[in-house]
């Protein structure tokens, strides 16, 4: 199934960069070529659809649900972003400006998701079920917090094969999960660098430990309604991406809160549509 699902992404014109089996019961992680913003949220739902046929085809199910089993590891769709001009990786640190391998920009541009992130939560861990996944100790970034390398933030510079080890090529949001629109999501990441940079926001140190191990690091919010209402009361959110917008997800969020707390069996039911 593994190979006929290359195939049908390599035939859809979606490079797949790895494809390997994950930690958990009948898990496996699928990475994608980078590729400009939009197309990129394009070619998560045209994977998922493909796969997904696939499997059905195979008499099986496929599901990118946060948490199909709370005994196994959940399943997550990390984002990896850098920024770019001119054909050059702007995110990138230099000889001039290298706070922990990034450039000015590129540290503006995360201080915001840092700032903004118990609000982008609202977009990319969408669901009650959302939480489920987003726990300490599971690699799904619990804390606010940032760090290189370091698998327990919800923010991680990264480093890949290629790159010089004092610079850092793009970074990592953990905290994204497969009930996520794909478009939104990414939006309300970039909005939220675009405020890191018009205010030319400043990152704190990074954390290098594991964020449960430090009585300092703030949780991020334990629930969707936490999420939610740190969106509520994000200014910033309202102005980029509109009243209009943010009140409908706010209202779309509080709905589903209700309705999983009245029918908590209706979780099972999400293995099929995610």
């Amino acid at each position: 199934m593994l190979k006929e699902a290359h195939s049908c992404l390599k035939a859809a014109g979606i490079v797949v960069e790895q494809m390997h089996a994950e930690g958990g019961n009948g898990q496996f992680e699928i990475a994608l070529k980078y590729v400009l913003c939009t197309l990129a949220a394009d070619n998560q739902i045209y994977a998922r659809e493909i796969i997904k046929s696939i499997a059905r085809k195979h008499g099986v199910i496929a599901t990118f649900l946060p948490k199909p089993d709370l005994n196994e590891l959940g399943s997550g769709c990390h984002v990896h972003l850098s920024l770019w001009k001119n054909d050059q990786n702007v995110f990138m640190g230099s000889n001039k400006y290298n706070y922990h391998g990034m450039s000015n920009t590129g540290e503006r541009f995360l201080a915001g998701v840092y700032h903004h992130l118990p609000s982008i939560l609202a977009f990319t861990a969408p669901h009650p079920h959302s939480y489920d996944r987003i726990q300490p100790n599971t690699f799904t970034g619990a804390y606010l917090c940032w760090g290189k390398e370091n698998r327990e933030a919800p923010l991680r510079t990264s480093c890949p094969p290629g790159v010089p080890p004092d610079f850092v090529s793009n970074f990592e949001i953990r905290s994204f999960d497969g009930c996520a629109n794909p478009h939104l999501g990414l939006a309300a990441i970039v909005n939220a660098g675009i405020d890191g940079l018009r205010r030319g926001l400043k990152l704190p140190p990074p954390t290098e430990l594991n964020p449960a191990d430090c009585a300092s690091h703030e949780r991020l919010p334990h629930d969707l309604l936490g999420s939610v209402e740190a969106l509520a009361a994000d200014k910033i959110f309202h102005e980029l991406m509109g009243d209009k917008l943010v009140t409908s997800v706010i209202a779309m969020r509080k709905a589903e809160i209700e309705h999983y707390a009245k029918n908590p069996g209706a979780v099972h039911h999400l293995i099929h549509r995610y």
